[in-house]
């Protein structure tokens, strides 16, 4: 009897843990949640929200927001007040804004969602952790900070572009603007699924070495020679990484990596040029 009561004792004070009562209701049984970005969220810096319900009743979701202490305040619906309805036996996926990263958090945070969860004509809030299976939140976090600092020295931005003709290369254009509050060096640009560089061998990345000194005043303007990296009509009409460049950096005696997008209108006139230099254009 008295191990039963100490059983009993320690199930109540699991059951009234802080943590539990602070978060309140969970997902109703057999609903499950995790978070995924797909190739057309990251330009856009969006993730999903995939619930799939394994009850065995319908699950209308509402409001969602995405807390994590790795971003400066929580990833909401991309659309407002839209409503979700999930079947039993249905998967949804919900497509979230995710805010700017906070660089003062560690990258191995962990992520928790806020569902609206209407059931019997009534709505409430449930919180329930959100699994990141490929890990991508870490990533971006890492990345991002990591721009966030090379930025501190030196503003990178893809400032032209002029198409060629079939067979010539185009000339995509780099500005790196110096802060003159830090030194960092722009080793090379990777090439993307879609776009390669001119003369290049086998290499992926094409080296740059643009070297930025504290104090610099001036801005430096490279000229990139580019060329389809293929040229099948489904790998324009279904891009979605094509004009995302890695750039290798190095900064502080640490090397990595950060993305750079060309921005939405010179995306357009690429794949445009890209379709024309290939010979499936309109």
């Amino acid at each position: 009897m008295a191990l039963a009561a100490g059983v009993l004792a320690l199930t109540a004070c699991a059951a009234a843990s802080p943590e539990a009562a602070e978060r309140g209701p969970t997902l109703p049984a057999g609903v499950a949640v995790e978070l995924h970005q797909l190739r057309s969220d990251v330009a856009g810096r969006q993730a999903q929200v995939q619930l799939v319900n394994g009850g065995d009743a319908p699950l209308t979701v509402g409001a969602v927001r995405v807390e994590d202490a790795r971003f400066d305040g929580p990833a909401v619906r991309a659309i407002a007040d839209r409503v979700s309805t999930v079947s039993p036996g249905g998967t949804v996926d919900i497509r979230v804004q995710l805010p700017p990263v906070d660089c003062s958090a560690p990258d191995d945070g962990e992520a928790h969602v806020v569902l609206e969860v209407t059931r019997d004509s009534a709505a409430t809030e449930v919180t329930a952790p959100a699994p990141d299976p490929l890990g991508f939140l870490a990533e971006l976090h890492a990345r991002e900070c990591l721009l966030e600092r090379v930025t501190d020295a030196a503003a990178l931005a893809f400032t032209g572009f002029e198409p060629s003709a079939p067979g010539v290369p185009a000339t995509l254009e780099l500005t790196v603007t110096p802060t003159r509050d830090g030194a960092v060096t722009i080793a090379g640009i990777g090439r993307t699924n879609l776009i390669d560089f001119a003369g290049a061998t086998s290499d992926e990345v094409r080296t740059l070495d643009i070297e930025v000194a504290e104090g610099d005043p001036e801005p430096i303007v490279v000229q990139i020679p580019i060329v389809p990296f293929r040229c099948d009509p489904h790998a324009v009409q279904e891009d979605k990484r094509g004009t995302i460049f890695d750039l290798a950096v190095q900064l502080e005696g640490e090397s990595g990596s950060v993305e750079l997008f060309v921005g939405e209108e010179m995306r357009g006139r690429i794949l445009t040029w890209v379709a024309a230099w290939c010979g499936f254009g309109g």
